[in-house]
């Protein structure tokens, strides 16, 4: 019996790409895996879909074909793309001001926020300043009260914050107010993204979807924990007042203890849930033309554009790192970060998982696990795994 078959790892790749395969069980064997997936696709092909090990470690069941998993920001990505589906119909300019769209924005010194700042993480909006529960984010029309309510940090456009949880929700509310049909970013994804393409990607989970078909999410040791992450993040993670302490309120939104995730709530910034499959498959449409979605070629250019830093460059205030870049609601690719190549945009995520579109390669890429991870730029079992797509499509292809 080979490792693949006592990890139960199943799936397929096509012919050339049992690098892939062999970097996904390696992932169990050597990187302490405990259940995931992976997809990629290529020029439209799909060439690589594997999963495997356990979806639940309590009681030992396995990952299966369509285990769906919470990606916590990976979200981000998914989110992103209903924004570009209406910038692609002519509803959304991203040079445009927020508050043309929606004029109560303009609060607080908002008026001049431009939707490619907000988008970028460079409004100073990365945390609320009155408590957000989940009643309130159930209530889109509450919420918007005090998403335009909100003090900016700093001045909008001079510095850099991720957007932790906050970025979603006012980008659904932005969504709101250009849709002709008033949808929620998580309906308008369901809608307009996910059913047309056959998605098994959620927003907004429903409560038709059976607890026996999500992976359960296993955290890091203590020991991981304390010195998986740079210190100085762990320290600040711990501060009550620091920017990425209050940043991160609200990210215990999409769990729920007897459901295993929230049902009919939208965290549009970190509550997704859906399988490696759904994701790739998102992106690969992205990477190629768009033409399932009925994209322009003037959005899509834009997503592969460069990342336009804020006055004070691509310093973020919240990671407290350099060279951390964001674009109309995408993860650019860096020093720091690097994935795909120059043109590449997509969203990594809390504990490991990653999706991206590469247009210059045409690849759509996802890696999903329930084994929470602590690195913060790249975790090794994606790493191994994109570094074995990359060993057979070669960048520039």
């Amino acid at each position: 019996m080979d490792a693949s078959q006592r990890i139960r790892i199943q799936g397929h790749v096509s012919a050339g790409y049992d690098a892939v395969r062999d970097a996904f069980a390696e992932n169990f064997s050597r990187r302490h895996e405990l259940g995931g997936a992976c997809c990629v696709y290529h020029r439209g092909e799909k060439v690589v879909d594997l999963w495997g090990g356990v979806r639940n470690r309590s009681t030992g069941e396995p990952w299966q074909e369509g285990t769906m998993v919470l990606v916590y920001s990976t979200t981000k990505g998914l989110a992103a793309m209903t924004l570009a589906v209406a910038h692609s119909r002519g509803w959304l300019d991203y040079e445009q001001r927020v508050c043309s769209y929606w004029p109560e924005f303009a609060q607080q010194g908002k008026e001049t926020i431009t939707v490619r700042q907000l988008l970028a993480h460079q409004a100073g909006l990365f945390a609320f300043d009155e408590p957000v529960d989940r009643s309130v984010v159930a209530d889109l029309d509450r919420l918007a009260l005090v998403l335009a309510r909100q003090k900016p940090a700093w001045e909008p456009g001079t510095r850099q914050a991720y957007h932790a949880i906050t970025l979603g929700y006012y980008e659904s509310e932005l969504l709101r107010r250009v849709d002709p049909l008033h949808r929620s970013l998580g309906q308008f994804f369901q809608d307009e993204i996910a059913s047309p393409l056959g998605l098994d990607f959620y927003i907004r989970l429903p409560e038709s979807i059976p607890n026996s078909r999500l992976a359960t999410l296993a955290k890091p040791g203590p020991f991981a924990m304390l010195f998986g992450f740079p210190i100085r993040l762990t320290l600040a993670a711990f501060n009550r007042r620091s920017k990425i302490y209050r940043a991160l309120i609200g990210s215990e939104l999409p769990h729920d203890e007897l459901h295993i995730y929230a049902r009919n709530l939208e965290v549009p910034s970190g509550g997704g849930v859906g399988t490696a499959r759904a994701i790739a498959h998102a992106y690969n449409v992205f990477a190629t033309g768009g033409g399932e979605l009925q994209l322009r070629p003037e959005t899509l250019l834009a997503l592969s554009a460069p990342a336009i830093p804020a006055t004070h460059g691509f310093y973020d205030e919240c990671l407290m790192g350099g060279d951390v870049r964001f674009a109309l609601g995408f993860m650019k690719p860096s020093r720091t970060w690097p994935f795909g190549n120059e043109g590449s945009f997509g969203s990594p995520g809390s504990g490991g998982s990653l999706g991206f579109a590469d247009p210059k390669a045409g690849i759509g890429y996802a890696y999903v696990t329930n084994q929470m991870g602590t690195a913060l730029t790249g975790d090794p079992r994606d790493l191994a795994l994109r570094n074995a797509v990359y060993s057979i499509i070669p960048p520039a292809s």
